[in-house]
């Protein structure tokens, strides 16, 4: 055997291992959403159930924990895609004075300790005065988010032509028309996908939302303030259910995309 073969190999072995280590612990989440545990605690396997699938609303507070980190997910991402979506046009179509610090500022977020993000946030609604909750979750993800949304929108207007507003101006569509018409069907690709990373990202953040929630409980923030005493098999359905949600929406983008490159 060659040595390219040999190595070609030991690099498919390798990539192997890495999907165990990324896949492993998302199977055991899916396995375990079928165990009848013994005690409140679903850490050992005890024999196959379907109780929890066929109540996964058992705990109310799971539940409501659940439904708040989809509300508070959809809202920011909402705002997210609308304020970095006109951060992203700005910051390629046009040329004004602070465009470079403009960019600096957009990366910040990303490359900032989510910890020093989350405690920053904490401080100033802490100095205002605001009483944590929902509203002050909303805004410290919107923080980050935006940031995500303009930089993956951005990658998207650079392939842009212009010429083509330009065109329909001529032809007599205004500004707004312009852009609901020409613009906003070409870059809507990169849209949505800025639109699935920050629902997914707000969806999961833990750190900076458990320092600005005061009493209200997301989903990553419930699964943190009971895994000490219990952990409901209702925990894994909730996780399995994500899980499937984020695979279909994968396929249906990749078929879509497939779909589009041969209507092409």
């Amino acid at each position: 055997m060659s040595a390219r073969r040999v190595t070609a190999r030991l690099l498919d072995v390798w990539a192997l291992v890495v999907l165990l280590y990324l896949f492993v612990p998302i199977a055991v989440i899916v396995l375990f959403s079928f165990n009848r545990p013994v005690g409140a605690r679903n850490y050992e396997w005890n024999e196959f159930s379907l109780d929890a699938w066929t109540d996964p609303f058992k705990d109310p507070k799971l539940r409501d924990a659940f439904f708040t980190s989809l509300e508070v997910a959809a809202i920011a991402t909402a705002i997210s895609c609308v304020l970095g979506t006109l951060v992203a046009i700005a910051a390629v179509k046009y040329r004004f004075r602070g465009r470079g610090a403009l960019n600096a500022l957009l990366v910040l977020p990303l490359t900032m300790p989510e910890i020093v993000l989350g405690f920053s946030l904490l401080l100033w609604f802490s100095t205002l005065g605001v009483s944590r909750g929902v509203v002050t979750i909303v805004i410290a993800h919107v923080m980050f988010c935006v940031s995500y949304v303009a930089t993956t929108v951005k990658a998207r207007v650079r392939g842009f032509d212009w010429v083509l507003e330009d065109a329909a101006m001529d032809l007599g569509a205004g500004p707004v028309t312009t852009f609901r018409r020409v613009t906003l069907p070409l870059i809507a690709p990169g849209i949505l996908a800025a639109a699935l990373l920050t629902f997914a990202l707000s969806l999961d953040d833990f750190i900076i939302t458990y320092l600005n929630s005061g009493l209200t409980e997301t989903f990553p923030v419930y699964v943190w303030n009971t895994k000490r005493s219990r952990v409901p098999p209702q925990l894994n359905v909730f996780g399995t259910m994500v899980l499937v949600v984020s695979i279909l929406l994968a396929g249906l983008i990749a078929l879509s995309g497939r779909r589009r490159a041969a209507g092409r």
